[in-house]
């Protein structure tokens, strides 16, 4: 079963960015689309942030997150990372990093609205943003 252990979350001011990080327990660079989810306490629905199908790194991503956010991956490290910029106070949320066995098939183009597709699940990183 794989294992993730995500890191990178913490304080920043609005307009800031961090990087998020997701190691991966074993090797997931095939036939997985790998995935960045947050939540906000109180919230009972997971909201997709990220997708990246490994088997072209195909990326997807959600609504609000365009053009401020970056998935990217590293193979060889078994790490995917989450690059996010321009954040705003409305970002404040857990995150987390899924994966869902795909085989051949890519990520849903909507991965957000399949979270429970998503076997693997690490154990989040807050991110909090101040105005």
């Amino acid at each position: 079963q794989v294992q993730f252990q995500e890191s990178g979350g913490e304080s920043v001011q609005a307009g800031g960015s961090l990087r998020l990080s997701c190691v991966a327990s074993e090797y997931t660079s095939s036939g997985y689309c790998m995935a960045w989810f947050r939540q906000v306490p109180g919230k009972p629905r997971r909201e997709g942030v990220a997708a990246i199908w490994t088997g072209n790194d195909v990326t997807y991503y959600g609504d609000s997150m365009k053009g401020r956010f970056t998935i990217s991956r590293d193979s060889i490290k078994n790490t995917f990372y989450l690059q996010m910029n321009s954040l705003k106070p409305e970002d404040t949320a857990m995150y987390y990093c899924a994966a869902e066995v795909r085989g051949r098939r890519p990520c849903y183009g909507d991965f957000g609205d399949f979270v429970s597709d998503y076997q693997y699940w690490g154990q989040g990183t807050q991110v909090t943003v101040s105005s």
